[in-house]
């Protein structure tokens, strides 16, 4: 008992630290849940096969609820395009329940090394600031959700909101940076409904996960994450504004490059 209460203390310590990181630099707290619930789920459950896909499960789980704490927040400053949110959703939907069976059949070898390189990606586009040109308008709906079933796939086999994809896929389409980060935090409701849904569905055909869980969405660190991130974002989102984000995006980047390093060191 008191082990199962250590463990939630530290769940609720994530949660305050990815919520409080994505409302103050605009980046999805899964990049940071994702590695460290695979750290602390190999430690938990040491002779599980599936921690890769729990971690990734859980981790849609609760963005489902910081989303929306998100979403209220960029909606009062109406920092949302609504109409695009409408026209991408589809997509988002089909490419993120589509994931989500894909990884179902994925080894946690694979997950684990397609979530090192993704994190490379990221790192490197924070380290050197690299931001799309604003040069075209927004596609016609088979272009929004053509591009959105990828960003939807991509972000079920890495447990993320889509920010890092689809507000660069915004702002190249000529929309504001601060509207891009709204509407793309709206975007990202539907890719975690569909993400969670989809790892709860595919997870129930296994026997051998741990207790508590539901699929492979673990229930006591979702409900301890969830709860403390949407606390501590509105904190994060209010000393963006008096703090240095630039410099603290690179400090970022090399803090996701270390965890990158860590889980490729792992992987070898």
């Amino acid at each position: 008992m008191n082990c199962m209460f250590a463990y939630w203390i530290e769940y609720a310590a994530l949660g305050v630290t990815a919520g409080f990181l994505a409302g103050l630099l605009g980046v999805g707290g899964g990049l940071i849940i994702v590695p460290v619930l695979t750290f602390m789920f190999s430690s938990q459950f040491v002779s599980s096969p599936h921690i890769a896909h729990l971690a990734i499960g859980t981790s849609l789980a609760t963005i489902v609820f910081t989303s929306i704490s998100s979403i209220r927040s960029h909606n009062s400053h109406a920092a949302i395009d609504w109409p695009t949110v409408v026209r991408i959703s589809p997509g988002i939907v089909l490419g993120t329940f589509t994931g989500s069976w894909v990884a179902a059949g994925l080894s946690t070898c694979f997950l684990k090394a397609f979530f090192v390189a993704f994190l490379f990606v990221v790192s490197v586009q924070l380290l050197l600031d690299i931001r799309p040109k604003s040069h075209r308008t927004l596609p016609g709906s088979f272009g929004l959700i053509s591009a959105g079933g990828i960003i939807g796939w991509l972000s079920s086999l890495v447990g993320i909101g889509g920010g890092s994809m689809s507000v660069p896929l915004l702002i190249w389409c000529n929309m504001p940076a601060h509207r891009a980060v709204g509407t793309s935090a709206a975007i990202g409701l539907p890719i975690a409904l569909a993400g969670s849904l989809g790892y709860i569905i595919t997870g129930m055909h296994f026997s051998d996960l741990p207790a508590l869980t539901l699929g492979f969405v673990y229930i006591p660190a979702v409900s301890c994450v969830a709860v403390a991130s949407f606390a501590s974002a509105p904190f994060g989102a209010r000393l963006a504004h008096r703090l240095p984000v630039p410099r603290l995006k690179r400090i970022f980047a090399g803090f996701l490059l270390i965890i990158a390093l860590k889980m490729l060191w792992g992987i070898i």
